[in-house]
C-alpha cells in the first residue's frame, strides 16, 4: 500500500476528507484536489499532498496528473444541490459534467488503473423505492441528469479505451466536516447551522418526504475495496432505514434541547423534488462487505457537538441563472 498513489478530487468535502484519512491510516499515498468552493482547507488532513485547482482548468489538471502519476482516482468533486440545479444549469453542468469529463480524459491519457466515481441516487428520479441498481435511471433534475451523463460516459470510455471504473450511488451521507454553511444542500447540516444561530428548523413542504440518512464511516471500507474489485459495476451505498423529514426534525430538536437550544420547527414553500427516495443495498452487502450500522440520533448528536465547536462561517449565495419560479426561501 505504501507505494500505491491515490488521487482524490473533492478532498476538502465530506466524503473526501473522511476517505483520505481512512486511506492514509492504512498506508496509502494520498493526493488531493479541491478548489475550496464547497469545502474548507482546514478539513483536509495535513498528510494529504494538496493541490488547489479548479477541474475546469485542463492544463492545471494535466500538470497534476503528470506530476502525481496516480494509480487510482476517486472522483468525489461535485456540487450536489438537486433542488437548486434547475436555477443554475450552466454552473451545474460545468461542475458536475464537464469537470468529470476532464478527469476521465486524464485517466485515459495517464493509464490510471481505475477510476471510482460517486454518482447519486438522483439518477433514479421518481421511481419506486427502495431503488435498485437495475432500475432504469430517469433523473428529475439537472443534477441527476449530469450524474447519469457521467455514468454513461464512463461506460463508453471503458468500452473504447479499456478504462476500468466502478460507480457508487451514495445518498444523504452525513458526518462531521460536512459543509453546514451551504444554504442549498445537506439538510441536516442546514438545520444544525440554523439552530445554532437561533433560527428555526425549516422544512420545505409537508415534511413527509422520506430519506435514509447515512453515516459516512460505514461507506469507507466498501469504497476501498472497489480499487481492485467489481470493474464496471454500480453500487448503492447508504443507510437501510428511511425516515420522514418530520421525524428527523424532531430528533434534532430533542438533541438541540440537550445543549440548551430551543428550536422550533417551521414549514416553508414546497419545492419540486422526489417525495420518497431511498435505496436497496443488497448488492454492496454481498460483493463489498458493506454493513450499515447508522444510528441516526447518535450521528446527529456527534455532528451537533462538532458544529458547536466550529468558527461560524459566511453562508454564500450562488448567483442564479434563472429566477423564474424561484422558491421564496432562496430569494
Amino acid at each position: 500500500m505504501e507505494n500505491t498513489k491515490i488521487l482524490i478530487t473533492g478532498v476538502a468535502g465530506l466524503l473526501g476528507s473522511h476517505f483520505s484519512r481512512y486511506l492514509l491510516d492504512k498506508g496509502y499515498q494520498v493526493y488531493g484536489i479541491d478548489d475550496l468552493s464547497g469545502g474548507y482547507k482546514e478539513f483536509v488532513d495535513s498528510r494529504v499532498v494538496f493541490h488547489k485547482i479548479n477541474l475546469l482548468k485542463k492544463k492545471n489538471l494535466a500538470k497534476v496528473f503528470a506530476e502525481v502519476k496516480p494509480d487510482y482516482v476517486y472522483h468525489f468533486a461535485a456540487y450536489a444541490a438537486e433542488g437548486l440545479s434547475p436555477f443554475i444549469r450552466n454552473f451545474n453542468y460545468s461542475n458536475n459534467l464537464l469537470c468529470s469529463v476532464n478527469i476521465i480524459n486524464e485517466c485515459i491519457k495517464n493509464d490510471v488503473k481505475k477510476i471510482i466515481f460517486t454518482s447519486s441516487m438522483a439518477v433514479y428520479g421518481e421511481g419506486l423505492p427502495p431503488f435498485n441498481e437495475t432500475d432504469r435511471p430517469s433523473p428529475e433534475d439537472p443534477y441527476g441528469i449530469s450524474k447519469y451523463a457521467v455514468e454513461m460516459d464512463l461506460a463508453q470510455a471503458g468500452k473504447q479505451f479499456g478504462l476500468n471504473y466502478s460507480i457508487v450511488r451514495p445518498h444523504n451521507v452525513v458526518g462531521i466536516r460536512q459543509n453546514i454553511w451551504d444554504k442549498y444542500r445537506n439538510v441536516i447540516g442546514i438545520w444544525i447551522r440554523r439552530v445554532l444561530r437561533g433560527e428555526s428548523i425549516l422544512i420545505f413542504g409537508d415534511g413527509y418526504q422520506k430519506r435514509a440518512f447515512s453515516d459516512i464511516k460505514f461507506c469507507l471500507k466498501p469504497m476501498e475495496r472497489l480499487m481492485k474489485e467489481c470493474n464496471g459495476q454500480i453500487f448503492n451505498i447508504g443507510s437501510d432505514t428511511e425516515y420522514t423529514l418530520n421525524k428527523v426534525a424532531t430528533i434534532l430538536q430533542a438533541i438541540a434541547k440537550e445543549f440548551g437550544y430551543d428550536a422550533r420547527i417551521e414549514y416553508g414553500e414546497a419545492r419540486n423534488e422526489v417525495k420518497y427516495a431511498y435505496c436497496n443495498h443488497q448488492k454492496a452487502k454481498m460483493l463489498l462487505g458493506f454493513k450499515d450500522e447508522t444510528n441516526l440520533a447518535g450521528m446527529i448528536r456527534d455532528m451537533f457537538v462538532w458544529a458547536m465547536k466550529q468558527e461560524d462561517k459566511e453562508v454564500k449565495q450562488i448567483p442564479y441563472e434563472v429566477t423564474k419560479g424561484m422558491y421564496n426561501y432562496w430569494k
